[in-house]
């Protein structure tokens, strides 16, 4: 059974682990290179840890998913921004990136937001089809992708109400 742990400080080797896997099997996905966080040390993970919330997917066998949740900066204090979602691509639409977004949904809300929001890239048919599924709407806002111009991403979010925050978050 798959549970989701909000990373503290110390789960610093677990988050470098997922993350660099990440990169290795997804390199298009992120703006980030597998290259750049390789070379990240413990002080660079511990500091990331510090200033934002990590949720880690476990499943039985290892970790399956990632997802970050930023204040991002100029941002309304009352708005988290979900960055660096991932799932295993052998895991994948099993409902795990939706138990991800759900998770950040409620630990956003927690903290008093009420909106979460995301970057996606317009040809990743199916990650945007997830983040209809978890209720995000496309605000109209787009920008070509900064590490490839030739793509284009949009802006989503999601308004958050009661219910979000009885979410539970696993551990």
């Amino acid at each position: 059974m798959a549970t989701i742990d909000v990373l503290s400080e110390d789960d610093w080797a677990r988050l470098a682990a997922i993350r660099l896997r990440a990169l290795e099997q997804d390199q298009g996905a992120f703006g980030s290179s597998l290259a750049r966080e390789q070379g990240f040390g413990e002080k660079h993970w511990r500091m990331r840890l510090r200033s934002s919330t990590w949720l880690v997917l476990g499943e039985p066998e290892q970790d399956a998913g990632v997802l970050c949740l930023i204040e991002e900066p100029g941002a309304p204090a009352d708005e988290r921004h979900v960055v660096s979602l991932w799932v295993d691509p052998d895991l994948r639409r099993r409902g795990h990136g939706q138990a991800l977004l759900d998770t950040a949904a409620g630990r956003a809300a927690e903290v008093g937001a009420v909106r979460l929001t995301l970057w996606a890239i317009d040809s990743n048919k199916a990650a945007t089809a997830l983040y209809r599924r978890a209720g995000y709407v496309a605000t109209g806002a787009s920008m070509p992708l900064p590490r490839d111009p030739r793509l284009t991403e949009h802006r989503w979010e999601k308004r958050l109400g009661p219910a979000d925050v009885s979410v539970p978050s696993s551990r």
